[in-house]
């Protein structure tokens, strides 16, 4: 049986096929609640928050959905963001639809691998990273995926979207 830190997410298949070189962190500790707050998460793994990112959903007005990454401990601009797609308004899905919609759970979202492609914006901060993390898709689970490889598996565009 594989270890836990050893298992394979469908992100990580996606980016072994599309040839994509990263590095995956697994920070569950059997016996211990598994955390899905950002900047825990990043403490965990040592890392500086600012290049720790979370994934999240959005619905506009039109229907139309859109994903946006942002450093875990910085939120979303509502109004920044729906100016950097081109909507009058957008809001955050509610929890629920997740799922549904994605394929992932909540602290467990990744842009790479939900069920249909959505226009994806991540903060500009990123741009200035040689490498990001990210949810590998499961909850437990991130990977560290340069910026320009990341942009050869999704379609993203770097806007700035965090609040003040």
């Amino acid at each position: 049986m594989a270890k836990k830190e050893d298992e394979k997410t469908n992100v990580m298949r996606v980016l072994d096929q599309k040839k994509i070189t990263y590095k995956h962190y697994c920070y569950i500790n059997l016996g211990e609640e598994v955390t899905t707050n950002g900047v825990e998460i990043a403490r965990l793994l040592g890392e500086d928050v600012s290049r720790v990112f979370k994934t999240l959903v959005t619905v506009a007005k039109t229907g139309q959905h859109y994903v946006f990454m942002v450093p875990v401990a910085r939120e979303l601009d509502l109004k920044k963001a729906a100016k950097a797609v081109g909507e009058k308004s957008i809001e955050m899905i509610p929890q629920k639809e997740l799922l549904p919609l994605t394929g992932y759970i909540h602290g467990g979202c990744s842009p790479i691998g939900m069920k249909k492609a959505f226009p994806t914006v991540i903060s500009e901060s990123a741009s200035g990273f040689e490498h990001i993390i990210f949810s590998a898709g499961k909850v437990g689970y991130q990977v560290e995926v340069a910026p320009k490889d990341l942009e050869k598996v999704i379609r993203i565009k770097y806007a700035d979207i965090c609040t003040e």
